[in-house]
């Protein structure tokens, strides 16, 4: 399944923003009977396209309000350093992207914790954990988007 047809595409905006929706409801939104609906959920989850269906927790009700990136610059570029980062990196809960970088910095962590002392805490486990060259970090002052709903308007076009 490499290209995605409009129904495909709607069907997946509808359940970016809510998979809790009944399958009659949703192909009466998009178009489609319901079983139409679940079999190309389905064959959209057998191909990849759908990795999981999750619930979005607020971080702030759930005592996680602050939001740190994080600038890392490797302490060394080799496979040793770098096994070692990935491994630290997804052993941190808090720790919820990582991302290697072209430009300045070598990686980009974000993370979700309590407060300040959170984050020192989260500091100084990483650093015990893996040498770092160079770590920065900024501190989300305000959302003003946030999302994790795909843009599908081009998606998946041949």
């Amino acid at each position: 399944m490499s290209v995605l047809d409009e129904l495909d595409r709607k069907l997946l905006t509808e359940i970016q923003r809510n998979v809790d929706v009944p399958l009659e409801e949703l192909g009466n939104r998009v178009g489609l009977s319901r079983n139409a609906c679940w079999r190309r959920i389905k064959a959209m989850e057998a191909a990849g396209i759908i990795r999981a269906r999750v619930a979005l927790l607020n971080p702030a009700k759930i005592g996680l309000g602050l939001e740190v990136f994080i600038q890392v610059k490797a302490a060394a570029h080799d496979a040793t350093w770098l096994e070692k980062f990935a491994r630290a990196t997804r052993g941190t809960p808090e720790i919820t992207g990582v991302y290697r970088m072209t430009g300045e910095l070598d990686y980009l962590i974000r993370a979700r914790v309590a407060d300040m002392a959170d984050y020192d805490r989260l500091y100084q486990t990483l650093i015990a954990r893996v040498p770092m060259g160079d770590v920065s970090a900024s501190f989300v002052m305000e959302e003003i988007k946030d999302t994790t709903e795909l843009p599908l308007s081009r998606a998946g076009r041949a």
